[in-house]
């Protein structure tokens, strides 16, 4: 999904803010003429059914995430196969856009646990607060409090996902991957390994137009007006909320090919959409507060300092936007990058062709995990 903005800056602060709606947010597809013209995107699809199209047996449940006056219910699945043997648990942490999903994971997990091999898998996969089916509650998101939240859904007591320390694979894609990669850097989460789906760092504005005073300044007026109670849901049912907006998006960029973008996944996101609190996060993504690191340099360094600590598998792709794919091929050959391998498809390969996703998560589970029963 993706959205065009028109930005009309005056000598002020306070600028006009007119828009042309073609869709919502994703990292770097975002465009300013003179007036400032925003495209921005976010991600998700369906699409291409595993090859093995197998459907592993599912839990839902809620875990209650306790942040500051805030008690979140926090969404989740377990893909589990029935087996006697002890199980080795991956978390899935899905793509961070305005129409983040577990869904989006379903397929690679339902691939994964039901092979047969070594090793019996268990995948969790978690909706972030204030994005998917979790509680989307008014507040100030940022990389920060999402870094957070994944640290006491890891290592919480009363956990779903509670295990012995160094006992967890965590597959994220997007932002996702970065964030878990922050984490592990500052040894505050310790798994196993990372598959870095995807990955990227920079939110749309300040990848395009920077982060100097006058932009922050701009980006924060966005900000405050797609949170306000009545403007914000106008603006929101304009740029975002919006099916035409999504399908638009998913065929440009979102998708690798725009066959795979279905009836069916236009009319998932946009529910997502219509939940309530569903603009909180989103207007955050945008103008980059969500964005983990603040440069190329420093997203490197994230994957450097897991070297000889944790085997990281970078998935890129052929097909993303040009500045995201360039964000991705820095990691090939990278300090701490352990493997790195690329797909067809764009941002949301997991989704649009899961059954290579998960053929190469798997085989990179095999080449480290194979022989752990």
């Amino acid at each position: 999904m993706a959205l065009y903005a028109t930005f009309m800056p005056p000598s002020s602060p306070k600028f006009n803010l007119y828009a042309k709606i073609r869709a919502p947010f994703y990292p770097h597809s975002v465009r300013f003429l003179n007036p400032l013209k925003i495209r921005a995107s976010t991600t998700l699809d369906y699409s291409n059914v595993s090859a093995n199209d197998k459907s592993s047996p599912l839990k839902t449940s809620n875990w209650q995430w306790k942040f500051k006056d805030n008690l979140i219910n926090i969404y989740y699945e377990e893909h589990v196969k029935e087996s006697p043997e002890p199980s080795q648990n991956i978390l899935m942490m899905p793509t961070i856009s305005d129409v983040s999903t577990v869904e989006e994971w379903r397929l690679v997990a339902g691939d994964i646990v039901q092979r047969n091999g070594n090793a019996n898998w268990r995948a969790t996969i978690v909706d972030w607060p204030g994005l998917g089916y979790s509680d989307r509650p008014k507040m100030d998101y940022n990389a920060d409090v999402l870094e957070k939240f994944l640290v006491d859904f890891i290592n919480s007591p009363n956990s779903p996902i509670k295990q012995p320390e160094n006992d967890l694979i965590i597959f994220g894609g997007g932002h996702a991957a970065s964030i878990v990669a922050r984490a592990a850097k500052k040894g505050l989460v310790k798994p196993k390994a990372i598959a870095a789906v995807a990955p990227t760092w920079a939110g749309p504005l300040p990848i395009v137009f920077g982060r100097d005073s006058s932009m922050e300044t701009r980006y924060g007026f966005l900000r405050g007006t797609l949170k306000a109670p009545a403007v914000g849901w106008m603006m929101y049912n304009m740029l975002v909320s919006n099916e035409n907006a999504i399908q638009s998006q998913y065929k440009s960029h979102v998708y690798a090919n725009p066959e795979n973008v279905t009836p069916g996944i236009v009319e998932s996101r946009y529910a997502l959409t219509k939940r309530k609190g569903a603009r909180y996060l989103p207007a955050a993504f945008l103008t980059g507060q969500l964005d983990p690191v603040t440069s190329r340099e420093e997203f490197l360094e994230l994957f450097a300092a897991l070297e000889g600590r944790t085997p990281v598998l970078v998935v890129s792709t052929k097909g993303s936007p040009k500045r995201s794919k360039a964000e991705m091929e820095a990691l090939k050959g990278a300090k701490g990058v352990s493997k790195f391998v690329e797909v067809p498809g764009a941002l949301l390969p997991q989704e649009e062709y899961p059954a290579l996703v998960a053929e190469e998560l798997y085989q990179f589970l095999q080449e480290y995990f194979g022989s752990v029963a």
